[in-house]
């Protein structure tokens, strides 16, 4: 893919195994971008353009002004670093800095970012974040991160996908809403961490990969699913949507043997066999269909 990707303050992924494969990676500290966001004054044209996009974005009802122009300022740092760099996918470390230092959460930068082509993944996932490239790619739209979780009902092959809010907004059935993180409130205190757009996946086919590095391989599981229109819970907390996928128990059984964890990118549509072909065939990397 000849992508250049970035991690913010510890990296997860081996590096050289990513490069090796043509994946350049660039790493910079959390705390030089926190320092790129305290330079950046409310009054800063690009602040205050950051906070009108992200006001069009999706619903700030409730959110307090100072979450919204740190968030702002945030995104305005972001931009700066991706475009200094050259970066077309980003890892970004989410937790728990911003909330001790800034009282947000930096979910639905992310979520916008990938609206705006740069794919972005958090949790300082790079495996991820390449592998949301790959579908982005692939699809025309963007990918997302997101948790293997519940299981739904009895139906062995329906599952809950969610992550707390780094959705892209265009993926989501209906308008999102900007909240405290759930978790994370329980553990720093309500108020600490603003920022997860939070709504409902659209029903769609969609495909879903991650990769992990194992002793300099890529290593990569693909597969295709549908969201469908299930009803989840109000109360479940941050942006789900109820997966169909066929197999699920011995696909579940499958990446978990090989030691893959609980992320997993999803991009709507189809679109496993043009992947499948780009990674194994012209890059080099072992991928499993599952």
């Amino acid at each position: 893919m000849g992508a250049r990707t970035t991690a913010f303050k510890t990296v997860r992924c081996d590096e050289l195994a990513l490069q090796r494969h043509g994946v350049t990676v660039e790493t910079f500290d959390l705390s030089g971008v926190l320092a790129r966001m305290a330079t950046l004054p409310a009054g800063d044209d690009r602040v205050r353009a950051r906070l009108d996009q992200l006001q069009c974005y999706t619903s700030w009802k409730g959110v307090p002004a100072a979450a919204q122009e740190k968030l702002a300022r945030l995104g305005a740092a972001l931009d700066v670093l991706i475009e200094e760099n050259g970066l077309q996918a980003i890892a970004l470390r989410c937790w728990e800095e911003m909330q001790r230092q800034l009282s947000i959460s930096p979910c639905v930068l992310l979520g916008e970012l990938n609206d705006r082509g740069v794919t972005s993944a958090c949790e300082l996932d790079l495996g991820n974040a390449v592998t949301m490239r790959a579908l982005a790619l692939a699809s025309g739209r963007p990918a997302t991160c997101l948790d293997w979780n519940n299981n739904y009902g009895e139906d062995d092959d329906r599952c809950i996908l969610f992550h707390c809010g780094p959705v892209p907004q265009s993926l989501m059935a209906g308008p999102g809403q900007v909240t405290d993180h759930a978790i994370l409130a329980n553990a720093f205190g309500p108020g600490c961490s603003y920022g997860c757009n939070t709504g409902r996946i659209a029903p769609s086919p969609f495909t879903f990969g991650s990769l992990l590095t194992e002793d300099g391989r890529l290593k990569v599981y693909l597969g295709e699913g549908r969201f469908t229109a299930d009803p989840i819970p109000a109360d479940f907390f941050g942006c789900a949507g109820v997966a169909e996928i066929q197999g699920l128990q011995e696909v579940l059984l499958t990446i978990g043997a090989a030691g893959h964890r609980h992320h997993v990118s999803v991009a709507p549509g189809h679109h496993r066999a043009p992947v499948l072909e780009a990674l194994r065939k012209y890059m080099g990397y072992e991928v499993t269909v599952v």
